[in-house]
């Protein structure tokens, strides 16, 4: 052995020790685990997944697959979704199988099958087989069965609609539905069938007429006739007669014969509503075959008739009706024009100029602005004239209805007129002459007489145009009004709803009244005042004028003689003040003047200041004056 040998291989040898030990443990481990495949159940298979062996269940079996597979049933899911429509599932160990329903057959012919090849259970008609049903009897076919119905004519004696031979002894027989009905006051007409759909018609006898839904009646499934509203009615031959177009006839004859000419007598009888001995008796026949008849009858307006009708029927019998007839008036007159304002003119229609009519009129009349004026007339007028002609007295500005009317012909019109306003009464004023100074006026208010007052005017002119003074001149002249060389204006207007009775006017007071300037009067001159009265109503104007005052010698009043007055105190102060300064500063700028020389001129600008005073006042006045005018 070589020295440090026996070290080296220590290790190994350790190593060798170790690894066969491990293998003998390794051989006894291997000896004690089982073999899988031998441990899988009797309806399970081996199969290697992954490398490892593992045990699974057979097809139609569940479990573990070692210690239990049991049977799986393939049927508990549903028939319809294992095996299809129409089917019926049984299970079997390990496996089930599909069978078709009854009246149904699987379409690979066989009784059983698993539905993994496309087979289905299909419908089987049994109605191919000929004679399933029976005489009178056919078979229909449904969904997995069949039934059997009764031929068209046969019914069941069950009652029942469809039925199954299976057996059974039931039979079609055929339908019978016996006599028809018997209905009053027919005929039939009947070929004495008496199987389903025979039918039996009605007609009505001689004297009578059908009414109803239909005339015949039909044998049913229900083995019975029909139940139908024919009614036979004793004929009329003047049933729902009525008047139209006011003078026409109309009725329906219902015979139950069509075509059968009839001859009605017609009678007449008339008389007007205002001519007591008037009477009319005409007798006429007319021949028709029509079931619904209509006559028109040439009668006059306004009259009563009695129109009796009479014709024979089917059994010899004479038949009549009478209706009353009552003609209304054709617009006795018309064209009805108004004239003159006041005048009213018409046509007669009706009757010549040889029958008088008589009108009778109702005229009322009412004014807007007058509530308790109330204006009535009411007379009659009889005329023969073709035209007529009548006029009414009639107060003006005033809204009138009036009523004509006939009572003759129950006829009347209603005309609306209005007349035109008038000039209003003359104004009720107290007439003032003066001298020297303007008088206080009074103002009275003027009634609505001829229509609505509107307004009160105040006109101011020279006292020599008073006798060419014309009532509707000067309308919208002003004081300040440059556009006529006429010297009168309008100094105030007044509307009527804003006077009162007996109120105050003063001249030149300097105010306003509507549009209208009330100027001073100018001093010295002489003066005529008139008040118009103004009435507007329906486009129309219409005034009344009087005179009022005359002025003569107009002397300044004393409102402006204060004025007057105060402004010459005040120019004399003026004059005083300015000589008092002008003899100051003279006397400081000339010392040596002499005491003489300073009274001299103490002198003059004494008399110049009262020439002074004298024409300033003297224009003050002229001025006041003309800024007045």
């Amino acid at each position: 052995m070589i020295p440090g040998t026996g070290r080296a291989l220590g290790p190994l040898l350790l190593l060798l020790a170790l690894l066969q030990c491990a293998a003998r443990r390794w051989a006894v481990v291997k000896r004690s685990v089982p073999d899988v495949c031998a441990t899988c159940h009797i309806h399970a298979t081996c199969h290697q997944i992954e490398g490892k062996s593992v045990c699974i269940c057979n097809y139609g079996f569940v479990g573990n697959g070692r210690t239990h597979c049991q049977d799986k049933d393939e049927c508990q899911i549903g028939a319809n979704k294992i095996c299809g429509n129409h089917t019926l599932c049984h299970n079997t160990h390990g496996s089930f199988y599909c069978v078709c329903l009854d009246g149904f057959r699987a379409s690979n012919n066989n009784k059983t099958f698993i539905p993994n090849d496309g087979t289905n259970c299909t419908d089987i008609d049994e109605c191919e087989e000929s004679g399933l049903c029976g005489h009178n009897a056919k078979c229909v076919n449904t969904e997995g069965s069949y039934k059997c119905y009764c031929n068209d004519g046969y019914k069941l004696e069950n009652g029942e609609r469809s039925f199954h031979p299976d057996g059974n002894t039931v039979s079609c027989r055929e339908i019978d539905c016996g006599k028809p009905l018997l209905i009053p006051h027919t005929e039939m007409t009947w070929d004495n069938s008496t199987t389903l759909r025979s039918r039996v018609y009605y007609r009505c006898k001689g004297g009578y007429y059908f009414n109803g839904g239909r005339n015949f009646s039909e044998c049913t499934i229900d083995q019975s006739w029909e139940n139908i509203t024919f009614i036979c009615k004793e004929e009329e031959l003047f049933s729902n007669l009525s008047i139209f177009n006011e003078t026409c006839v109309k009725w329906e004859r219902k015979t139950g014969r069509l075509g059968v000419q009839k001859t009605y007598t017609f009678r007449i009888l008339g008389q007007r509503w205002d001519e007591k001995t008037f009477s009319e008796d005409v007798i006429f026949n007319i021949t028709t075959n029509e079931d619904n008849p209509k006559v028109c009858l040439d009668l006059d307006s306004g009259s009563n008739y009695v129109v009796n009708i009479t014709t024979i029927s089917s059994t010899n019998i004479p038949v009549s009706v009478t209706v009353a007839v009552q003609t209304k008036v054709k617009e006795p007159f018309n064209n009805v024009l108004i004239f003159n304002d006041t005048c009213l003119k018409w046509q007669r229609n009706v009757r010549g100029t040889d029958v008088e009519d008589r009108y009778s009129f109702h005229v009322q009349g009412q004014r807007w602005y007058q509530k308790e004026f109330f204006h009535e007339m009411i007379f009659d007028l009889t005329t023969h004239k073709q035209a007529p002609e009548v006029c009414f007295d009639l107060q003006p500005g005033t809204n009138y209805s009036v009523n004509i009317s006939m009572a003759a012909l129950n006829f009347s019109l209603l005309v609306s007129m209005t007349t035109q306003i008038t000039d209003p009464p003359f104004p009720d004023v107290e007439f003032v002459a003066v001298t020297g100074s303007a008088p206080l006026l009074r103002l009275r208010k003027a009634e609505d007489q001829n229509g609505p007052i509107s307004f009160y005017q105040v006109i101011v002119l020279p006292l020599d145009l008073q006798s060419t003074f014309i009532c509707d001149s000067f309308a919208a002249a002003t004081f300040f009004s440059n556009a006529t060389d006429v010297k009168g204006y309008v100094a105030a207007e007044f509307q009527a709803k804003d006077v009162a009775d007996n109120m105050p006017i003063s001249l030149g007071d300097r105010h306003y009244y509507g549009k209208f300037y009330n100027a001073p009067l100018k001093l010295g001159e002489e003066y005529c005042v008139f008040l118009r009265v103004i009435s507007e109503w329906n486009k129309v104007r219409t005034q009344s004028c009087a005179i009022w005052a005359q002025i003569k010698n107009l002397a300044p009043m004393p409102q402006y003689m204060t004025a007057v007055g105060l402004g010459s105190v005040a120019a004399v102060c003026l004059i005083l003040f300015l000589t008092f300064s002008a003899a100051r500063s003279y006397l400081h700028n000339t010392v040596s003047s002499p005491p003489a020389a300073l009274a001299c001129e103490a002198v003059y600008l004494s008399a110049t200041m009262d020439t002074a005073q004298l024409g300033f006042t003297s224009s003050f006045l002229e001025t006041e004056n003309v800024s007045l005018l």
